[in-house]
């Protein structure tokens, strides 16, 4: 048993322990539970190590190092930890995300040797809803995305990480990776779209991250030509329905802050802020 301040990377017998950080903040640490709770902690499925910080040989602290280092229930000691750690593995990571205070101290250590950012979001509001709006009809043409709309999907899914990130999910690898992923969410039912009359994307979103007690909206785009026309505000009604009905009973979302049209859409839907993350981009 550790019985002292230390830093280690996780293994699969440490996954209760690691739930059970994970589950006092069941709503920021959604997208990573359920990547836990899917995958467990051995790092070939998980896609990324786990570093754990224990106090007094008892796990406090965690941090996923994966395509992003999301630093979870970090303390200042932690993330002091964690930014040694990260600093001799070196910068393998595409963005650093998190709760906006422990991300800014961990970007704060890091940047001496990870910078320049290409990107620093310092504060995006962290919005949650357990339930639908009042005065919102959900749209009724949005609906699941099925599997043999892949090729339809896929270009509006593309367009929105470029124009939301900043760079084409298609570089690198061709985008097999993120083809992968958008493929993941259309087979498990959570990913949702509005076609027009001839087949194209009018409206999309998918539930990015699931656990049982809370889910993320993501990924929430509406065609160039289409925007102005009241369609995000019903589309994300609709998405929330299926959310909230079917998958977990709170659903959550992060958006830029200098995004007001989002923003307005978001607190129209009945959205509630409730805190803030921070992204780094590289």
């Amino acid at each position: 048993m550790l019985t002292q301040t230390t830093s280690r990377v996780l293994e699969p017998s440490d996954l209760d322990a690691a739930l059970a950080v994970l589950d006092r903040e069941p709503v920021a640490n959604a997208f990573v539970t359920s990547r836990v709770q899917v995958a467990g902690l051995d790092p070939w499925r998980l896609g990324g190590e786990m570093w754990g910080w224990y106090e007094g040989g008892i796990l406090t602290s965690l941090c996923y190092a994966g395509a992003n280092l999301v630093p979870i229930c970090a303390t200042p000691r932690a993330i002091r930890a964690f930014a040694d750690r990260a600093r001799r593995a070196g910068r393998r990571c595409s963005s650093i995300v998190g709760p906006a205070d422990t991300t800014a101290e961990l970007w704060r250590l890091l940047e001496p040797q990870w910078g320049p950012a290409r990107e620093v979001r310092r504060h995006q509001p962290l919005m949650v809803t357990d339930r639908l709006p009042e005065h919102i009809a959900p749209d009724p043409y949005v609906r699941r995305v099925r599997k043999d709309e892949m090729e339809t999907i896929m270009p509006a899914c593309v367009a929105m990480f470029t124009e939301e990130v900043g760079v084409s999910p298609l570089a690198g690898d061709g985008g097999l990776l993120y083809q992968a992923r958008v493929a993941e969410l259309v087979g498990s039912g959570r990913s949702f779209a509005r076609f027009d009359a001839d087949g194209k994307v009018v409206f999309k979103a998918e539930i990015g991250a699931a656990t049982d007690r809370a889910c993320q909206i993501q990924g929430v785009w509406v065609a160039p030509e289409h925007r102005g026309k009241g369609l995000a505000a019903p589309g994300m009604a609709a998405v929330l329905r299926y959310a909230l009905a079917d998958v977990a009973p709170v659903a959550s979302l992060y958006v830029n802050d200098f995004n007001t049209p989002a923003r307005r859409t978001y607190e129209k839907v009945g959205f509630k802020e409730v805190g803030a993350f921070m992204s780094v981009l590289f």
